[in-house]
């Protein structure tokens, strides 16, 4: 027996005073179905069981990576209601309040704040000579902190240290000796502008470091050229702080090195050599700053543009 749905659906309208009668019953459609003969052949039946039945396979369709219901529940939009009417802002002087605005250009920063953002919006915009430009090429981070750990060798003694080593060398003295027979020969970090600008012109210096923010500029401006002149390897290494702590104090404007241990020798020459292989020579050479912002870009453009459109004419 083969029974067509389509046929069921389309006689659907003629039986529905006889559904209406059944309504009461558990099943309210017992006519859906009509029994036709065995050799009937429909068109229908086979289009209507492929779309709606599924394809047989014995493999199992994977699961859907999110669940419906946790889908679902982000989309659902909240029920509004209704008595609140939506009205559109006016955002005029005197009128609704204003959004939620990023004001931090507005705010009245402290006086050193201020200074130190102009003098970085200034050394972007204006050009920078070369001799200024150049303190913005800084040591890599890795050579630097092998430089740094060198240097650390060789601190000058503190006020404690040096107080027990010249008790020390007092004693000696007294009992007939010599003081080199008690303290060896002190190798230290040479610091101090002037002192180290001595040791350079006497070509004393093996190693010379410069910080790139010394304020005033003009203070270590001449120290890249006359260690060139005189063959002194240099580097420009980033914070005068940081240097400043080799030698217990705040900050330094320089750091020399003249002589080291002979077991530190080998370690000095690597490192002079890394700093002469990163070391860019055309920084000397090139001018720095001239890069305008967006607005001044956007006028230049804008400026381009009306000359080109008004020769096309």
């Amino acid at each position: 027996m083969i029974y067509d749905i389509g046929l069921a659906c389309q006689d659907f309208d003629a039986l529905a005073p006889t559904v209406n009668k059944f309504s009461n019953i558990a099943n309210p459609f017992p006519f859906d179905i009509i029994p036709l003969d065995d050799n009937y052949e429909s068109t229908n039946l086979a289009a209507s069981t492929s779309i709606n039945m599924p394809p047989k396979s014995g493999k199992k369709a994977a699961p859907a990576p999110f669940p419906q219901s946790k889908a679902g529940a982000g989309s659902k939009k909240a029920a509004k209601n209704p008595l609140i009417e939506k009205r559109t802002r006016n955002f005029g002087i005197g009128q609704d309040i204003q959004p939620r605005r990023n004001l931090s250009r507005m705010v009245k920063w402290p006086e050193y704040v201020r200074l130190q953002r102009q003098k970085k919006i200034l050394n972007l915009r204006l050009k920078v000579p070369p001799a200024i430009a150049q303190f913005q090429h800084v040591l890599d981070r890795n050579t630097a902190a092998q430089a740094l750990k060198l240097l650390n060798k060789y601190r000058p003694e503190s006020k404690a240290e040096k107080k027990e080593r010249l008790l020390k060398e007092a004693t000696a003295i007294k009992e007939g000796k010599k003081k080199e027979d008690v303290s060896k020969k002190p190798y230290a970090v040479k610091y101090g502008l002037n002192h180290v600008v001595g040791l350079i012109e006497a070509k004393k210096a093996s190693l010379v470091l410069i910080p790139n923010d010394v304020d005033p500029i003009e203070l270590v401006i001449f120290l890249p050229a006359l260690c060139k002149k005189m063959g002194v390897p240099y580097a420009i290494i980033k914070g005068k702080a940081r240097l400043g702590t080799v030698v217990h104090k705040k900050t330094a404007a320089v750091l020399a090195l003249t002589e080291v241990r002979s077991e530190d020798k080998t370690e000095l020459s690597k490192l002079v050599q890394a700093i002469k292989e990163g070391h860019d020579d055309n920084a000397t050479r090139h001018w720095g700053g001239g890069i305008m912002g967006a607005k001044a870009n956007a006028r230049t453009e804008k400026k381009r543009k009306a000359i080109e459109s008004a020769i096309k004419i």
